[in-house]
């Protein structure tokens, strides 16, 4: 059973647009495998990831401190420090955590770790197909690729 501390592990940082958030990935480091679990810090103004749903994997987000909101398939909900929220694996659990306050938000992510995962972004009619390792997860994928839902074929499109 190995132990981290999250001050030994180093920060990721993503910015892109309107996300920018910092990530230390504390199941990995553990050797989790079925269960993930990341530290997130984000700063004032920003976003994380797009918003989305997943098909395969729950998540769950635990506020450790500051205050922002979920932007979730029922509107925005706020958030603060202590706050937990489910996000099942269906278009319900649709999710993008706002910082809209003056202090970084720090949170915990929990997930499920299944593959094959399928990604919805209702917004930009994307989805997302990953198998070998789930989002998120530090293994090699077999498979991952990105779509836009509006280029979609007949099954028997090409085939002989």
């Amino acid at each position: 059973m190995p132990k981290v501390n999250e001050s030994d592990l180093d920060w990721d940082t993503l910015e892109r647009g309107e996300a920018k958030f910092r990530r230390k990935r504390l199941a990995d480091a553990a050797d989790g495998d079925d269960l993930g679990c990341s530290l997130y810090e984000l700063p004032p103004e920003k976003k994380s990831w797009p918003y989305h749903y997943h098909t395969a994997n729950e998540e769950a987000i635990y506020v450790l401190a500051g205050e922002g909101q979920l932007r979730g398939a029922d509107g925005k909900v706020p958030l603060e420090a202590g706050d937990y929220v489910a996000l099942p694996a269906s278009e319900d659990g649709a999710h993008r955590i706002v910082n809209d306050a003056d202090a970084t938000l720090r949170y915990l992510a929990v997930s499920t770790m299944k593959t094959p995962e399928v990604l919805v972004y209702p917004e930009s009619g994307k989805i997302g197909v990953m198998d070998g390792a789930p989002p998120g997860g530090a293994g090699e994928r077999t498979l991952e690729g990105y779509f836009r839902r509006d280029d979609a074929v007949d099954y028997w499109d090409g085939e002989v």
